[in-house]
């Protein structure tokens, strides 16, 4: 690394140098009888320059150098014991060190005869701010989310949990990004493998940037393949403290309000933030109907394939026939119909997702009314396999993440292919392969069936009914389930 001269001129070639062609770049020089005794560098736009006039320029300017000054080199001690009281300030000793603290919003400040630069963080770029989470919404609970700035969410962290022992470990990931990710988590209370495994794997990643949290996740992963994810992400800081107290672990990446938490079990997915602020009697129910809902979203399609393709005796007599009385005039087969409706109807999701906020819901509402109606009276789809889409539809939003709900959507076509080939025998080979896989996944370290497989019956009480927290004796060290 080049270190700083102390001739200011060397230094102002090589900053030049690396900020070629960069027209916010500003070099602001001060001169004594012709010779510059002091220079700022900072990124316009970056720079909370109030800050800057009031605590140096205008003493500089207005005040200029103390009478009695033997030696320049006193300068540095005179800038930051002086004219920078109220800013977090340091010097470093590198150029190299210099340009990236100018890129963050730095500034720098270099004086003629000193080895070490001056870099003062008065960072002032536009932040967005704390509003409730649009994607985790609760109908109790905190209503305050992450957002952007990374230290804004270590503030609401800290704001949680008062002690000491929460510890924030600062990674510079990305050649080009310099995205800082702060690996949080609970000192005593984490597994100290799971945080080895971490620290070894984000000091292995090599990439031009990290735009998102969603970048390192897919780095992360023991098994980036499979369809299950092994971290969670979320915006709500009440999720991350409760996920930190249970033992896990927390990603917080700059410039996304997205927090990855692990170890993750499969039931992390199927809870929500609200079965922790209602009252435990009630959220036993809101679970089974939930977990119940959750085999529908995957599973009904090919059930209702198996069952009036392959195993009509194993349905009431007056329901087969009011099936095949709807199906009289339809062209295609069951499954062809079924397969086509589980592709509008995820197009139509899709297009309410991306499209603006005032048409996402109008078009999904109106293309599902439109589509399913004009497709039914045409005799193109019978009307049993619009009831099994709107069913399967409903059953899927009731998964609480939207991340979770995506292997599902997988899933269901692939029962769906294989039940159309071999009936009920094939949708159990399929429902046997997803919990042989799911069994011999793991989430670093933590068995992704856990508390089922291996069995846990402490853990398990959580999982199932929500143990009121005056029942709770010990602390969920790996892979708490909320």
């Amino acid at each position: 690394m080049s270190s700083i001269s102390e001739n200011i001129e060397v230094n102002v070639t090589y900053l030049k140098q690396q900020f070629n062609h960069c027209s916010d770049i500003v070099f602001r020089s001060f001169k004594l009888q012709d010779t510059t005794i002091l220079l700022l560098v900072y990124l316009d736009g970056m720079t909370k320059l109030q800050s800057v006039e009031d605590n140096l320029l205008r003493p500089l300017i207005f005040s200029s150098l103390p009478h009695g000054l033997d030696r320049i080199q006193s300068l540095s001690e005179l800038i930051r014991h002086e004219w920078l009281p109220l800013t977090n300030v340091k010097t470093d000793e590198n150029l190299e060190d210099l340009v990236h603290h100018i890129l963050q919003g730095s500034l720098g400040i270099l004086v003629n005869g000193e080895p070490s630069a001056i870099i003062v963080q008065v960072q002032d770029y536009e932040n967005r701010s704390i509003d409730e989470p649009k994607k985790e919404s609760t109908l109790r609970g905190a209503k305050e989310g992450f957002v952007e700035n990374v230290r804004t969410n270590t503030s609401l962290l800290r704001r949680r949990i008062k002690h000491p022992h929460l510890k924030m470990e600062s990674f510079t990931i990305g050649t080009y990004t310099k995205t800082e990710v702060v690996l949080t988590y609970i000192q005593g209370i984490a597994d100290e493998k799971v945080l080895s495994e971490v620290r070894d794997k984000l000091g292995m990643i090599e990439t031009d940037g990290i735009i998102d949290s969603a970048y390192i996740e897919e780095w992360l992963e023991n098994s980036p393949f499979s369809l299950f994810p092994q971290i969670k992400n979320t915006e709500r800081p009440d999720i991350v403290t409760a996920s930190l107290l249970e033992g896990k672990v927390a990603l917080i990446t700059s410039g996304t309000p997205f927090v990855l938490l692990l170890p993750i079990t499969f039931w992390s997915g199927l809870q929500s933030a609200d079965d922790y602020f209602e009252r435990f009697i009630f959220v036993v129910l809101t679970r089974m109907i939930r977990y119940t809902l959750t085999f529908i979203a995957f599973a009904l399609p090919a059930i209702y394939v198996a069952l009036t393709t392959f195993h009509s005796e194993m349905v009431p007599m007056n329901l087969i026939i009011s099936i095949a009385t709807a199906r009289e005039s339809t062209p295609f087969p069951t499954v062809i119909e079924m397969f086509l409706m589980m592709v509008i109807f995820d197009g139509l999701q899709e297009a309410g997702v991306h499209l603006p906020n005032q048409l996402g819901p109008v078009i999904s509402i109106i293309g599902a009314l439109v589509i399913g109606q004009s497709a039914v009276e045409a005799g193109i789809i019978s009307t049993p396999i619009i009831i099994v889409i709107s069913l399967t539809g409903v059953a899927a939003y009731s998964i609480p993440g939207y991340s979770a709900t995506l292997p599902f959507r997988i899933i269901r076509y692939l029962l769906l292919f294989i039940t159309s080939l071999l009936g009920f025998v094939g949708f159990a080979f399929g429902i046997l392969f997803m919990l042989v896989h799911l069994v011999m996944l793991e989430s670093f370290g933590t068995p992704y069936l856990s508390p089922v497989a291996p069995f846990d019956g402490k853990r398990i009480k959580d999982m199932i009914i929500r143990y009121p927290f005056w029942g709770k004796k010990s602390r969920m060290k790996k892979g708490g389930q909320r």
